[in-house]
């Protein structure tokens, strides 16, 4: 009996210890599908050493860059599920979970910072409301450089390139291959070079950050400055992760988070004329849109936002509303 006593108190403190909600992470895994060089990969690491500062080392994020942790598609359920606690993903790839996220991979929709930031605001209560039904939330978004055209060949109309394969890697992009006349096929950055190299693809759409960081004059010849779209990716936190933090922690991650959503908009248009030049400097071709070639996207840019907003127009049409009356 006595030694009952002696133990039951030690038993006990031990049973609420365990039961006691942690406040963080020995260490937390962030998985983001871009290699170290490019932007958002710079921020996201800033971002984890000012929430390793600010809390006093008590939430350590570890960034796995390069989808080295897991691939690129895999990122947002892995969130989701409390796999990693949070984690960085180019918005449109989460399309077929919800229209909404497809907003800035419209073609010609928002060609330029100004109107990618107001696009960006007027769809964001409606993102952060479908990630929080998803078990997730916002912290931050860092915009690409605008997406422009990618070639073996010089590109005045879409007749140029017409039955080829061009590179796919969300949704919307499947489509716009499709209404460009080409085969759709899906290729993630780090796979960009031998895709190029062996023929999977001819052609892509993307930003000069990818094409500088992955030495794009190794496999193909020329850039057309189309601007087509300037999209985003975020960084997205597991909601219950996030809670079990105490109201310190919450506060130095948002705060870091902010930040790194300042940096992102501040730095993106420096980055892209870095990188424009780099592609120059290498030897890539870099021109201007026809007037043929920017007509003939610019009506399929139309094409594709009427599409898009015929998919939920109850929650499409007062994002486009809040959009254009900016």
């Amino acid at each position: 009996m006595k030694l009952l006593k002696t133990l039951l108190p030690a038993a006990v403190v031990s049973f609420s210890a365990l039961m006691m909600p942690t406040t963080f992470a020995a260490q937390w895994h962030m998985p983001t599908p871009y290699g170290d060089a490019n932007l958002p990969t710079k921020i996201a690491y800033d971002f984890a050493e000012n929430v390793k500062a600010s809390t006093n080392g008590e939430v350590d994020i570890k960034v796995h860059s390069g989808a080295s942790l897991m691939k690129h598609p895999e990122i947002p359920r892995a969130v989701r599920t409390g796999q990693v606690q949070l984690g960085e993903v180019f918005i449109g790839i989460m399309g077929n979970t919800d229209p909404i996220f497809k907003h800035d991979n419209i073609p010609f929709l928002a060609t330029n910072y100004e109107q990618a930031r107001a696009l960006w605001e007027a769809s964001k209560p409606e993102i952060e409301k479908q990630l929080s039904k998803e078990g997730m939330m916002l912290l931050y978004t860092v915009p690409w450089p605008a997406q422009s055209l990618y070639t073996k060949a010089p590109v005045n109309s879409l007749a140029d390139i017409k039955g080829t394969k061009m590179r796919a890697y969300s949704p919307s992009t499947s489509r716009l291959a499709d209404l460009m006349n080409t085969t759709p096929t899906t290729v993630q950055v780090p796979d960009i070079p031998q895709a190029f190299s062996t023929g999977i693809i001819d052609a892509m759409i993307t930003s000069p950050s990818t094409g500088a960081n992955g030495q794009a004059w190794d496999y193909l010849s020329h850039f057309n400055e189309i601007k087509a779209w300037i999209p985003k990716n975020v960084v997205v936190i597991n909601k219950r992760a996030f809670k079990r933090l105490d109201k310190a922690s919450q506060k130095a991650i948002l705060d870091a988070a902010a930040t790194a959503e300042a940096r992102g908009w501040d730095e993106v248009t420096a980055q892209e004329a870095k990188d424009t030049k780099t592609l120059a400097d290498n030897g890539i071709v870099v021109s201007q849109p026809s007037e043929q070639l920017l007509k003939e996207l610019q009506a399929i840019g139309v094409t594709m936002t009427n599409e898009w907003e015929a998919e939920s127009p109850q929650t499409l049409t007062p994002v486009l509303e809040a959009y254009r009356s900016k």
